[in-house]
């Protein structure tokens, strides 16, 4: 099996989860290749001699590989996808960081894991993206899909925008806010969720579009089907304003139109059986838990 191991730059939380991914895989006799910023980083650390594996390191991904390991939060998943993009390979992520709707291995259970991974004991999860474009030659952006929301935002002001939106060439409104989240089901737990957007289930073809702290106090989330295109066109007191894909941000002039819609390619995330989306939505939000016990 070849296998992409990506993460961020190296730190202590994440030491021992290394050591271990990196003894069993060994024993595996798995054909690992770190990404090479994050090979460096792990190389320096003293306590790991990743150099006695001489494992190889990539700055691209191919087709050839098996299956891509992100080591950290959601946040790292976030950024793994860039390498894979529409490869279709396989992403599973082990949780360092916090909440983990994405990067669902706990730490202590990476043996069980991937002993179910290598057995083949798992489920593919398709999970949709959006792609992005503009009608300005000037606002060219390097990477245009993201996995859990395109959203536009307020740039150095106080002052809320206003974000006209189509579906269809249909108008629909203007928001007045600080801003407007278009996400997808996987991102529905994260920025939008926070926004008072609805949980949206992963297989569900729909999007949803959330304001960010709207105005006009009749403004709610907004659940749409998938093969919605939306065009977005934003004004306010300066002269430009943010977008961010997945938090990769960038300004556009005001007044540029955005046209957001599906992509045409899935990313393909790991679910061990016993860690389907309704167990991380019991687990993570507390669904069911009584805090009175």
């Amino acid at each position: 099996m070849k296998i992409a191991v990506y993460g961020p730059l190296y730190n202590e939380r994440s030491k021992s989860t290394i050591q271990t991914l990196i003894a069993y895989l060994t024993k595996r006799d798995a054909k690992v290749v770190f990404e090479k910023n994050f090979h460096t980083s792990i190389s320096a650390d003293s306590d790991i001699d990743i150099e006695a594996y001489s494992f190889d390191t990539f700055e691209v991904l191919e087709a050839s590989f098996n299956l891509l390991i992100s080591i950290g939060g959601d946040g790292t998943i976030l950024r793994a996808i860039t390498f894979v993009k529409n490869l279709n390979i396989p992403i599973v992520g082990i949780n360092t960081g916090r909440l983990g709707f994405l990067a669902t291995i706990p730490m202590n259970t990476i043996h069980k894991a991937m002993d179910e991974i290598f057995e083949g004991n798992y489920r593919i999860s398709k999970r949709s993206l959006l792609t992005i474009g503009t009608d300005s030659n000037a606002a060219a952006l390097d990477l245009d899909f993201a996995l859990n929301e395109i959203a536009v935002s307020r740039k150095n002001t106080t002052s809320m925008i206003s974000v006209e939106t189509w579906l269809d060439d249909d108008y629909l409104t203007s928001y007045w806010a600080d801003g407007l989240i278009i996400s997808t089901p996987t991102g529905s737990t994260g920025y939008s969720l926070s926004c008072g957007g609805p949980v949206i289930l992963p297989e569900s073809d729909s999007l949803v579009l959330t304001p960010i702290a709207p105005h006009n106090l009749n403004a709610r989330p907004l659940v749409i089907s998938s093969d919605k295109i939306i065009k977005l066109k934003v004004s306010g007191r300066e002269n430009q304003h943010l977008v961010s894909l997945d938090s990769r941000i960038n300004t556009l002039e005001n007044n540029t139109t955005i046209t957001i819609q599906k992509a045409p390619f899935y990313i393909h995330m790991i679910e061990l059986e016993a860690d389907g989306f309704v167990e991380t939505l019991r687990k993570k939000l507390l669904w069911g838990a009584d805090p009175r016990n």
